[in-house]
């Protein structure tokens, strides 16, 4: 049977790689499948072609189009899944490993297309609230974002061939960023179909994504300083990386998540009839079985204290020993090969290391059963859990990872000696703990943050709905310090930032206001004879304003929202003996004055563009408000946000936030500051 080359994706045009490459097998059968190649490829040229084709693109179109560009991809591609599957099988994995993979993957896009509504409707992000940088507020600084000019080089792993390649592309395309693609060879067959499917669709610019299935030696040569290179695999690979001379010379964004030795710790408060034993057990078998144990963040370390180690070893014995290993297609199997055979090879070479130190109370290497495939030709293995009697010593097991299905129950006496041994992996992505207790959780979560990206918390409250010790989530940050890499990836919008560069900005309100397009206090506002709520979504501007006319403010006023509200705190009473109090007699409401503001600032006289009241954000009273006082409101276009429609039915319309400043007589200070939002029609 002939081999099938796989197609590297350059410069706009599939290109074959050469049959003389690496070979790739199938991990069930042993079947030489496919060969992996890059000969030909101009790495330079790629680099050249996604920073100048690709990043202009990207970089013409606004974050909310970046977002909706994503989730009409992940659309696409849930159509396209079940073709994803069937190759998926190839590499060894169950329908549920390969559904973490595909669908975890694409579930990546459609929560990055959902973050867009965090942005502004830019090509920029503008962070954070500007600052006061002067006693007059003539000078102000502020911060904004760009997306960097450069590529993101992804040198992705070989156990997520999709998710890998996913959650990566998800966050650096709504940054605006184009990318090449290097995913581990030995598993690349799978992100090549999916890949094919991604340009097929014609959804994404041009130069947006590139593809390398064969060996992507030397590009690292060509890197520039406006580049992001991203790796995920082993620390010790990463480490090289990491050292590049170009990388270093051009202060290359350089972002390491690698394979670290995670724990799960069992509480001191954890009995055998609870169920967070129970929790516990079925999280630790299933970080050790789901992809054959071939995930950077499965459970290495099982710290248990040391009174129920038997419990722990006989009821996790029981669960995996029942997992049936075999031919993923085959109902019933529960876990399959390892990727290849030189994987598995390289995992039972670590595990004889281990052995030297400790002994193997769960599984076998020899004997086990595997269904549907012969065990000598697949990659398969059986499941090995290991116990290390003294852990402080004997150190094998905090320093060597076996990739595969294997890890060591650990005891311990004390919460701070199982804290001390999940620090002793030197940094890992996560650690999990099943405790009822919630000083045991807070106890060994400060105590063990310093070493970890991530720490979950098991016990029966979140059970049903938690994601579980190895599923990183795109709203979080994934990474972790030391062994970990000391990166960080996804985390929602810090993730996206990765690709921006932060540029801090001074100068008047105005220019400001003018540069971000967003409104800055203290700049001009644009006065016309047209009251703003009469504008449409589309014909309003940032910085349109309306002063009101004043409102003068008596103590019946007072007496009688109180009444309304029910509101009679001691100081919007006028028989209050204010006395040793902050006020000099009766005050108004905060809520009065907001409430007065509305009624100053509102058009209300007849139908506008104003659908409702969204909200208000910010609101803070500033300055005690007396009666005989009169107020009034500057009213200002602060910030647009378009809303999707979401079927022909639905009215377009987008969010407006406006700035309300509330003012007595003397003008400053101010009295009351709010943002209002409103949804206005387009």
């Amino acid at each position: 049977m002939s081999l099938i080359a796989l197609e590297n994706y350059a410069e706009g045009k599939w290109v074959a790689g050469s049959t003389a490459s690496e070979t790739l097998f199938n991990a069930i059968t042993g079947e030489a499948i496919y060969t992996a190649g890059s000969n030909g490829l101009d790495f330079d040229a790629m680099m050249k072609y996604a920073r100048s084709k690709g990043g202009r693109a990207l970089r013409k179109m606004t974050f909310h189009e970046r977002g909706r560009m994503l989730k009409a991809l992940a659309m696409h591609l849930m159509t396209k899944k079940e073709v994803f599957y069937k190759i998926s099988a190839m590499t060894g994995a169950t329908r549920i490993d390969s559904w973490v993979d595909i669908e975890g993957g694409i579930g990546n896009l459609f929560t990055n297309a959902s973050l867009r509504k965090n942005f502004q409707d830019e090509r920029y992000y503008v962070d954070g609230a500007a600052i006061k940088l002067s006693k007059n507020n003539t000078f102000i600084g502020h911060h904004i974002m760009m997306p960097l000019e450069g590529v993101a080089i992804h040198i992705n792993a070989f156990n997520f061939p999709v998710w890998g390649m996913l959650e990566k592309i998800a966050v650096n395309l709504l940054a605006g960023v184009p990318a090449i693609v290097k995913p581990a060879s030995i598993t690349s067959y799978l992100t090549e179909v999916v890949f094919k499917e991604i340009i097929a669709s014609n959804i994404l610019p041009e130069g947006s994504l590139q593809l390398i299935c064969g060996s992507a030696r030397g590009i690292l040569d060509f890197v520039k300083n406006q580049d992001i290179v991203t790796f995920t695999g082993s620390a010790e690979t990463g480490k090289k990386l990491k050292a590049h001379p170009k990388l270093v010379e051009e202060a290359v964004h350089f972002n390491m998540e690698a394979d670290s030795l995670n724990c799960s710790v069992l509480g001191t408060d954890v009995t055998t009839e609870m169920s967070e034993f129970d929790l516990f057990i079925k999280e630790v078998a299933r970080e050790i079985t789901t992809k054959a144990g071939q995930k950077c963040t499965a459970i290495r370390r099982i710290i248990v204290p040391e009174n129920m180690v038997d419990d722990v070893t006989i009821a996790l014995g029981k669960r995996i020993m029942s997992t049936t290993i075999g031919d993923p297609s085959i109902e019933g199997v529960r876990m399959g090969p390892l990727a290849g055979i030189s994987q598995r090879n390289d995992v039972m070479d670590k595990v004889h290391e281990l052995m030297k130190t400790q002994e193997i109370v769960i599984g076998d290497l020899e004997n086990f059963e595997v269904t549907g495939a012969d065990k000598n030709k697949g990659a398969f293995m059986s499941p090995i859990v290991f116990f290390n009697d003294n852990p402080f010593e004997k150190l094998a097991c905090h320093e060597i990872e076996a990739f595969g299905p294997v890890s060591t129950i650990i005891p311990y006496k004390e919460l701070g000696d199982a804290i001390e041994l999940a620090k002793m992996g030197k940094g890992s992505l996560v650690c999990s703990i099943a405790t009822a207790d919630t000083k045991v959780a807070r106890d060994f979560t400060i105590g063990a943050s310093n070493m970890h990206g991530r720490i979950m918390i098991i016990n029966n409250e979140s059970a049903k709905e938690s994601t579980g010790h190895g599923s990183p989530m795109p709203m979080l940050i994934h990474g972790g310090p030391g062994r970990a890499g000391g990166g960080e990836e996804m985390g929602g919008m810090r993730g996206v930032m990765h690709y921006l560069q932060r540029t801090a900005i001074q100068g008047s309100p105005t220019m400001i206001s003018a540069i971000t397009n967003v409104y800055q206090q203290g700049g001009k506002g644009t006065i016309e004879d047209i009251h703003p709520f009469k504008k449409t979504f589309d014909e309003l501007n940032i910085g349109d304003q309306i002063i009101t006319d004043k409102r003068l403010i008596t103590s019946e006023d007072i007496d009688r929202f109180a009444d309304l509200s029910g509101d009679h705190f001691y100081a919007h009473m006028k028989d209050t003996n204010f006395d040793g109090t902050m006020f000099t007699h009766q005050v108004a409401h905060g809520y009065f004055i907001m409430s007065v503001a509305a009624g100053l600032f509102v058009d209300s006289y007849d139908m506008n563009p104003v659908l409702l009241n969204y909200g208000i954000d910010e609101l803070r009273f500033t300055k005690p408000v007396y009666p005989g006082t009169n107020v009034y409101v500057r009213f200002t276009c602060k910030e647009k946000v378009p809303s999707d429609t979401r079927d022909e039915n639905d009215i377009p319309k987008g969010i407006v936030k406006w700035l309300v400043e509330i003012l007595d007589e003397t003008d400053e200070p101010l009295v009351g500051l709010a943002t209002i939002l409103t949804m206005v029609k387009k």
